[in-house]
């Protein structure tokens, strides 16, 4: 994006100020753009993607996923695949405690009415208690102090996790329409008057807005800001495992001419070892120190009195130790990092070698009688549903919404059979058993509803008997030995549980160009 608010209305009337490509007439009918008198269709003179708050350039590629070292435990879920990843933005550390607070904050201060969604998206702080351990002065003092607002926040679960980048969306996009002079800030949001991005594209969002912009549509003189302008950024969300280790490796910084990688990494660093050698052109004082927090014997988690090694008893501020090759800091140690896919051992084989995740789960937004958006629910969000059966019918890329055990080695997701669904037979190869074991579908709380989803289902993976609630984590803690700390390595955890060793950080797609100027 990179343009002020005046550059904004230059683009909109067609004037081809600061840009290089002058192109004014259609190609297709030779009408001109930003023409009411030919009808008044825009076309936005646009540069490239700002890049948002927190976030780091992540040049996408081709890359071998998986182990690069010995399988100690002989799971087998991380054979080595090649696949690309195409470019994309990645949080520059992980959340902290101060970000985390700041989400909380607002949210009390804007639900009034609704108390509980504050509560249900406040940390597990008991996650920090041991039965043979005294840990009590963290569960009272690691999130709320000051003294550890620089370090990154645990006892998120997964779902709070996606709360978090969903709000964080609506805060930069709301900073970012305040700075272009659309609309004034306002901080008497609250309930369902409160700034959404999805709401606001639906057109059911009206306050705080400043002006409009010029519309050449002589039906209408002025209008909204629409995602065609792109003024607006796309979600900040959490990476996908293929992204995460992809940035946690960072060969840009081993690639040569050529399209060559001489030197394979199994940290997000060169060497076999986690120290600073004096071949990594550090400093001499820095020979020897330890690249990220993490156990390095049994019982040693900080090093000897008087010569401290990785100077952290537990956590570590998020930038203590040295970036990566990409600018990232902490991509082995400190936490072990939440990312976007359904855990299933065999995904590395399973998934498209282009953007491979297992997860998706595809919704469309609640229409009315007349085919209208719904209007927004009480949290002030634009309500979504499943896919259905119709919908996905005669489809060739997918035929039904949820596609998180497609093709992992199950009966439903292998055969197609008919089921009742109420009083109407559809034939779905994705159609959840009745009875209980494998494919039972799990009922939880209408607390976690999100969008018109009515509940959260399971269904179970019959080769490593985990549902779709097991959501992979990667990277290594502190409580982890050096073998976690390899990109390759991964573990899962149900998307409702949280420890004190894991946190999260947020990711953003790129749009257009796959480089940056």
């Amino acid at each position: 994006m990179k343009y002020g608010l005046n550059l904004i209305f230059l683009s909109i009337i067609g004037v081809a100020l600061f840009t290089s490509c002058e192109k004014t007439v259609s190609n297709s009918t030779g009408w001109s753009y930003n023409d009411s008198e030919n009808g008044g269709f825009e076309y936005v003179f646009y540069d490239e993607q700002e890049t948002g708050p927190g976030l780091v350039f992540i040049e996408g590629g081709t890359f071998s996923m998986g182990a690069v070292e010995q399988d100690v435990l002989y799971d087998w879920n991380n054979v080595p695949r090649r696949i690309t990843v195409s470019s994309f933005y990645m949080d520059m550390y992980e959340v902290r405690n101060v970000d985390y607070r700041e989400y909380l904050y607002w949210l009390q201060r804007v639900y009034l009415s609704y108390p509980e969604v504050y509560h249900q998206a406040l940390p597990d702080t008991l996650v920090w208690r041991s039965k043979l351990a005294y840990m009590e002065p963290y569960v009272e003092l690691y999130f709320r102090h000051p003294a550890y607002q620089e370090y990154p926040v645990v006892g998120v679960n997964w779902k709070q996790a996606e709360d978090f980048c969903k709000w964080r969306t609506d805060r930069v996009n709301e900073m970012i329409m305040v700075r272009e002079g659309f609309f004034y800030w306002d901080t008497e949001q609250s309930e369902e008057e409160n700034f959404n991005t999805e709401s606001y594209l639906a057109g059911q969002y009206d306050g705080a807005v400043r002006q409009l912009i010029p519309d050449y549509n002589p039906n209408n003189p002025e209008r909204k800001v629409r995602m065609e302008d792109g003024i607006l950024l796309p979600k900040y969300r959490l990476p996908t495992e293929a992204e995460w280790e992809f940035a946690a490796l960072a060969y840009i910084g081993n690639m040569y001419a050529q399209e060559r990688v001489y030197h394979k990494r199994i940290y997000p660093w060169n060497g076999h070892y986690i120290r600073v050698d004096d071949r990594s052109g550090f400093a001499q004082e820095d020979v020897g120190q330890i690249r990220g927090n993490m156990v390095r014997g049994r019982g040693d988690y900080m090093g000897m009195a008087g010569a401290l090694n990785d100077k952290a008893d537990i956590t570590s501020p998020v930038f203590a130790y040295w970036p990566n090759d990409y600018g990232l800091y902490a991509m082995a140690g400190n936490v072990n990092e939440w990312v976007m896919d359904v855990y299933r051992t065999m995904t590395l084989e399973d998934f498209d070698e282009f953007r491979g995740f297992r997860g998706n789960d595809y919704l469309t937004q609640v229409k009315d009688e007349e085919g209208l958006i719904a209007e927004k629910d009480t949290l002030g969000h634009i309500q979504w549903r499943e896919v259905n059966d119709e919908e996905a019918f005669n489809r060739r890329n997918y035929n039904t919404a949820d596609n998180k055990n497609y093709l992992d080695g199950d009966v439903e997701s292998s055969t197609e059979y008919n089921a009742e669904d109420g009083n109407k037979s559809v034939k779905n190869s994705n159609r959840m058993y009745e009875e209980g074991g494998a494919g039972t579908e799990y009922k939880f709380p209408e607390k976690y509803d999100n969008g018109g989803i009515k509940s959260y289902r399971g269904k179970m993976d019959m080769q490593s008997m985990t549902d779709n609630r097991a959501k992979v984590y990667k990277g290594g803690g502190w409580r982890d030995r050096a073998y976690w700390n390899s990109p390759g390595s991964r573990r899962f955890l149900d998307e409702m549980q949280s420890k004190e060793d894991l946190g999260f950080r947020c990711a953003m797609h790129r749009v257009g160009s796959s480089t940056q100027k």
